[in-house]
């Protein structure tokens, strides 16, 4: 897989974790540090607006995670700030668990709960005779559509990273890595700069790290692109 570096000519990014009350946000935030990002959680719409990047995380229930979103005033920056990375127009943004998630149109978790609809499907109950959740490693895969995505530059080999989840979204052209559970799992998803995994790269060590590390190099690569212009 290609390598994405940093540039150490580029300011330390500034990247707005969404604080709208749900779990344990600061794994994410100090994981974020350790790759090299100014990571702040913040619920604070200036901060938002002027952040290089944007990053959801999400544990629990689709529904109550939805909810805490509209609860903080966070819904609207949320899914404008994702669509607008989807199409390259704005801050890169990373959705993490219940984040991936959110970023679909709704789930069978919570009936009558709208997602906030910037990748298209519904979110569905794992399949199978499995145990639920799954919580685990797993290995990666990316399939043959996305094989060299940058979210997992510079990983060689078997990668396994770390899953707690009972619902996965369904498997499109915006899937960019799987995994093997009872049936195939949407393990990551990609559109244009918007990003989103389902597993929790911060508990995924060296794996994890350096998701979180490309997605820095993202933000920096597009902080070198707004200079350029």
């Amino acid at each position: 897989m290609t390598e994405l570096s940093g540039d150490s000519n580029t300011s330390v990014p500034l990247l707005a974790v969404l604080d709208y009350g749900i779990g344990n946000l600061r794994s994410a935030q100090k994981a974020l540090q350790k790759v090299g990002a100014d990571a702040r959680l913040t619920n604070d719409p200036h901060l938002v607006d002027r952040a290089d990047g944007l990053v959801l995380p999400g544990v629990g229930a689709f529904g109550r995670c939805i909810e805490a979103l509209e609860d903080a005033g966070l819904r609207s920056a949320a899914a404008l700030a994702a669509a607008a990375a989807s199409k390259a127009v704005g801050p890169p943004f990373l959705g993490i668990c219940v984040g991936l998630q959110m970023l679909h149109e709704g789930s069978d978790e919570s009936p009558g709960t709208p997602g906030l609809a910037v990748l298209p499907g519904e979110v569905r109950l794992l399949g199978g005779d499995i145990k639920r959740p799954q919580m685990q490693w797993n290995r990666l895969e990316l399939p043959p559509w996305a094989p060299d995505h940058p979210m997992f530059a510079g990983l060689e080999g078997d990668s396994w990273a770390y899953f707690v989840h009972s619902y996965a979204a369904p498997i499109g052209a915006s899937s960019v890595a799987v995994c093997q559970y009872g049936t195939e799992v949407c393990a990551a998803e990609a559109v244009g700069d918007l990003w989103a995994c389902q597993f929790h790269p911060e508990k995924s060590g060296s794996v994890g790290l350096a998701v979180l590390a490309n997605f820095v190099s993202l933000v920096k690569a597009r902080q070198r692109d707004r200079r350029s212009v």
